[in-house]
């Protein structure tokens, strides 16, 4: 298993489907680009600033919203993954 140093956290991208109206599904290549819907894998411990640890404020399981190119792609175990720093993630997703 992969775990993150200081301030990262590694996230499994999560595929969307996208509808029309009329409720035909969409390919990738018409729908988007890349997908910047990603579930939070493992979380690093944090930041160290002026000696003191402030946490991530994350936890495994989530859906999060993450900044379109930010990370770098990691294949670990024939499965990708992005690691990307906690600063670059936007949004967590509550359903």
């Amino acid at each position: 298993m992969l775990k993150p140093l200081h301030d990262y956290v590694v996230l499994e991208k999560v595929k969307e489907e996208v509808k029309t109206a009329s409720g035909i599904i969409l390919t990738t290549k018409e729908a988007k680009d890349e997908p910047s819907l990603g579930e939070v894998v493992a979380v690093g411990p944090g930041k160290t600033e002026d000696g003191k640890l402030i946490p991530i404020d994350l936890k495994k399981g989530q859906r999060v919203i993450y900044k379109k190119y930010s990370g770098t792609d990691v294949t670990y175990d024939k499965k990708d993954y992005l690691l990307i720093s906690a600063e670059d993630i936007l949004a967590v997703v509550e359903k």
